[in-house]
């Protein structure tokens, strides 16, 4: 005991005669404890911490900490009703939004432990069933226009969480070969069922997430291009309602613009398969302006590929909707402003002779519609150097136009057109109009005869007498004899 107590004494002097400038020692007697390295010596009790355990163990702590927060993200609350679980709600938000900013100032990898932990965390909170209620209360879409838009009351979640997704695909320090075991073709299918979301805010976010993964996981480009093909065959053939249709063709918009020249045979396919079956259903009007930019990439790319897409129009033509079939006119002119001249020859009979049905239609947008095409000047220069095929094969309407039509502007326009034909070729002009003579008094002569039959087979009718002839009554039938057994 005593032994302890000296001990204390002893070591209490130490520390006052080695205090620095003040208390009673003199400066002389201070001194410094040596470290084991100034000491010339190492005890087996100091040994130093190596600059890689420092930083392995800062990195697990900061791996640690950040799956600890998206842990935290995972849980998924009601959004339905807005006073449940509000402060859960708001820490949830709160933590998301300093992931968001975590990956942004990142200044190191993401470890494949992190990455796993944000694409669960990504399933979790985005892919989900839509309500049933929604769904049903946009299938009556209108033709052209698009449907009430729909808000999702958990949106104000969402809307992080698709902005932390972003930065996660964007960021140079998510390693894609690393990334694309977790973005994979699963969770990419499951992304692009969620363009049928009847939010456009959630559709504009997917637009942009889905072109970043294009760019950046190219393993996965093919998967892509066919999972949104079926999408297009689903709704073409089956469900002939799809919301995010509009959203789509505008990211393979610029996908195909980065199509390398020439095209493979796998994209001229999507054309022919994907893109020109769009214009059969009948809210082909909500996306037709990104279809018709898809199809102006291709045929840029590939000037041949006009034809095609002409036969294609012709194919899907509409009959009896006269506001589809002005957005087809529109669309058929932005398509032969591209065309030259050979690929033109080859459609030209087929596609004047549906132009011609377009001048004759009733409803006067329609014909006015079709009868501006001869305004433009590309157009109307390739007419006038096949004028001899085309004159004949519109001439018929426009004449009918000028004596039948009920609309005026109608008849000035197409005044203006017969003028540009006698300008172009007057002795053309001339013999279409005695060929449409003959012919219209062969249809008249025609129209005659088949009037007199009519009426003689219905004089026949009246003088016909039917005998009054009576049919004998049906023999009653005898009652059955039944034998006797004697």
């Amino acid at each position: 005991m005593w032994k302890q107590f000296i001990g204390k004494l002893s070591w209490k002097s130490l520390k006052s005669s080695s205090g620095g400038g003040g208390g009673g020692g003199s400066p002389t007697a201070k001194s410094h404890p040596m470290s084991p390295r100034e000491n010339g010596t190492v005890k087996p009790n100091a040994s130093p911490r190596s600059p890689s355990g420092v930083a392995g163990g800062e990195g697990r702590s900061r791996e640690d900490a950040f799956i600890q927060k998206v842990d935290i993200c995972c849980t998924v609350y009601d959004f339905a009703d807005r006073g449940k679980d509000s402060p859960e709600k708001e820490r949830k938000r709160q933590v998301l939004m300093s992931l968001v900013d975590s990956i942004g100032a990142a200044e190191e990898p993401l470890t494949e432990a992190m990455m796993s932990a944000c694409v669960h965390m990504f399933r979790v909170n985005l892919f989900r069933v839509f309500p049933p209620k929604v769904r049903s209360a946009t299938v009556g879409a209108s033709e052209t226009e698009e449907d009430e838009p729909f808000f999702d009351p958990s949106w104000y979640h969402l809307q992080v969480v698709y902005e932390l997704l972003l930065r996660f695909v964007t960021s140079p320090f998510v390693d894609p070969k690393v990334a694309r075991k977790y973005v994979d073709s699963s969770f990419v299918s499951k992304l692009l069922d969620l363009f049928d979301s009847d939010d456009p805010r959630e559709r504009d976010c997917l637009k942009t997430v889905l072109h970043r993964i294009y760019g950046k996981f190219m393993g996965n480009r093919p998967f892509i291009r066919k999972a949104v093909s079926n999408i297009f065959y689903r709704f073409v053939s089956e469900a002939d309602h799809h919301n995010g249709i509009a959203e789509l063709l505008e990211v393979f918009g610029s996908v195909i613009s980065g199509f390398a020249k020439p095209l493979k045979e796998e994209h001229k396919l999507f054309l022919w398969k994907a893109l020109i079956p769009l214009h059969k259903p009948k809210t082909v009007g909500v996306y037709l302006p990104q279809l018709t930019y898809c199809i102006t990439q291709f045929i840029e790319k590939e000037p041949k590929l006009a034809g095609t897409v002409i036969r294609g129009l012709l194919k899907y033509w509409p009959v009896t909707n006269s506001q589809k079939e002005m957005m087809f006119l529109g669309e058929l002119e932005e398509v032969l402003e591209l065309i030259d001249m050979a690929e033109f020859q080859k459609c030209m009979v087929p596609l004047f002779r549906r132009i011609a049905n377009c001048l004759n239609s009733s409803h006067f947008q329609v014909a006015e519609r079709a009868l501006f095409l001869w305004n433009n000047e590309h157009l109307f220069d390739m007419i006038s150097q096949n004028r001899q095929v085309i004159v004949p094969l519109v001439y018929p309407a426009l004449e009918r136009n000028a004596r039948l039509h009920w609309n005026q502007s109608v008849l000035n326009v197409t005044m203006n057109v017969r003028k540009m034909f006698f300008d172009m070729d007057e002795r053309l002009l001339l013999a279409c109009q005695s060929n449409f003579q003959v012919e219209e008094e062969k249809r008249a002569a025609t129209e005659e005869r088949r009037r007199l039959t009519w009426e003689q087979l219905e004089r026949n009718a009246d003088a016909f007498q039917p005998a009054n002839t009576s049919f004998p009554a049906a023999p009653s039938s005898a009652p059955p004899v039944v034998p006797t057994v004697a």
